[in-house]
């Protein structure tokens, strides 16, 4: 947690930049406490877009930020400044968490930090990103990918993903789903989900399933069918999926399994319960279901997961 430091020069992108402000900037203290302490770090006043930024610390003070983020860079086709480069490289080197955001992938990429990494960035610039570094294992279907001590993101929407995969690294998922309703933002998005993709819960409530998604969710521990579904809506199962591709971008039981993985998460990073239990708990009946979806869907078994969350949390 700490202190998070943004890595600021002329050219950085503004959306980037300022979601990165909202998500660590703001005063949550109501949230959790403490939250994070942000700095903007640059050479001196910088452009960003068509604002002109005066940052708070110079590039020399990343290495004592405990995350570095660099924001989206504008003009892939020029090489990032050498002093960017270097600061970012020395943060890391002194045992900073560096993440980027969208094209800020290129300066990671020219400080060494992707060699040998699976890395993203935004769908446009992956073929860019690997013709001019090769060494780096671009991905560019996923959103993000976290490789534990470097990070990168795709564009736009998958930046605020990632700054919200931080966020429930450090504080939970409890804390990072109520930040995402504050931002009305969708709450978790795994980093592996294909860059285009629908919110699996859509924000607006004046849809004709506003009333039975929280019907379902309260009711994750049973056994719904989709026939179920259709009866609690008031309308046949055909029309039922209709609306569902329509409004959640997915099929009904599809929704279903991705509301029943997002619970097993919270109860492995919030409880002791065994597996079992939490298979119980959410709706997969067995621990064996629960690890064969968990681990399609997020990656890696229960088990990890849980060990990974509780030992970052456990190192606030």
């Amino acid at each position: 947690m700490g202190t998070v430091a943004l890595a600021v020069t002329d050219g950085m992108l503004h959306f980037e930049l300022s979601l990165a402000c909202e998500v660590f900037g703001s005063d949550l203290s109501h949230v959790a406490n403490p939250w994070y302490r942000l700095a903007i770090c640059g050479p001196g006043a910088v452009q960003v877009g068509r604002f002109r930024l005066e940052p708070d610390r110079g590039l020399g003070q990343l290495p004592y930020a405990d995350t570095v983020i660099v924001p989206g860079w504008a003009d892939v086709d020029v090489d990032p400044p050498a002093e960017l480069v270097d600061a970012v490289r020395a943060a890391h080197e002194a045992g900073a968490r560096v993440a980027s955001l969208c094209t800020g992938a290129f300066v990671l990429a020219a400080a060494g930090l992707l060699d040998g990494r699976r890395a993203t960035t935004h769908w446009a610039h992956t073929e860019a990103l690997a013709a001019r570094y090769p060494r780096v294992e671009v991905d560019p279907d996923v959103l993000y990918v976290d490789s534990g001590s470097v990070l990168t993101s795709a564009g736009k929407a998958a930046a605020m993903d990632l700054c919200l995969h931080l966020v429930r690294l450090d504080h939970g998922s409890a804390v990072a789903n109520t930040l995402a309703r504050r931002l009305v933002v969708p709450p978790h998005r795994a980093g592996g989900q294909a860059q285009f993709v629908t919110a699996p819960v859509p924000a607006q409530d004046d849809h004709p399933l506003a009333e039975l998604f929280p019907w379902a969710i309260e009711r994750l521990d049973q056994a719904l069918t989709v026939e179920d579904l259709a009866r609690r809506a008031n309308m046949s199962a055909r029309h039922l999926g209709r609306h569902f591709r329509s409004v959640a971008g997915t099929t009904p039981l599809q929704w279903l399994l991705t509301q029943r993985i997002r619970r097993a998460q919270e109860l492995l990073e919030a409880t002791g319960d065994s597996v079992e239990a939490i298979a119980a708990a959410t709706g997969m009946g067995t621990a064996t279901t629960l690890r064969r979806h968990f681990n399609r869907t997020i990656g890696v078994p229960p088990d990890t997961y849980r060990r990974t969350f509780r030992s970052s949390r456990a190192a606030i």
